[in-house]
């Protein structure tokens, strides 16, 4: 069962894109997402937000030479979790193995339904692990 408590933040700036992330996790039953188009309104709600996002999933491209996602999202309080995808074309640094729980580069274009699973069972703690077995007595 998923946590609908966790708060997850979809950035793109192209619409059909934003509306086809958030669609997957609706069907993953996580409905507490904002969508934004621009850097700005991102970096607004994270630096101003009452509370953090348990999880922002943002498209590389959207940042361009402004800000280096992995610097900002490596020591934000403010994010739990970062997935950048379309990372082939940013020219980012290196993501540490140790900072791998939290953010997490992709090369593919847009996630799809598995990217998205395989994410929210590190994101989402209430969830077992990929692989995991559950006995039930």
């Amino acid at each position: 069962m998923s946590n609908k408590a966790l708060r997850i933040l979809i950035a793109d700036e192209q619409h059909f894109q934003r509306m086809r992330i958030e669609r997957l996790f609706n069907q993953l039953n996580y409905y507490r997402v904002a969508p934004v188009h621009c850097l700005e309104e991102l970096l607004t709600l994270v630096e101003y937000g009452c509370e953090p996002f348990d999880l922002v999933v943002i498209n590389a491209a959207m940042a361009g030479d402004a800000l280096n996602l992995v610097d900002f999202f490596r020591d934000n309080a403010q994010v739990r979790h970062t997935f950048i995808y379309d990372g082939h074309r940013a020219k980012l640094p290196p993501v540490r193995a140790s900072e791998q729980q939290k953010i997490q580069v992709s090369p593919s274009s847009l996630p799809d339904l598995a990217a998205i699973s395989r994410l929210m069972a590190l994101v989402d703690r209430r969830l077992p692990s990929v692989g995991t077995v559950i006995s039930v007595r």
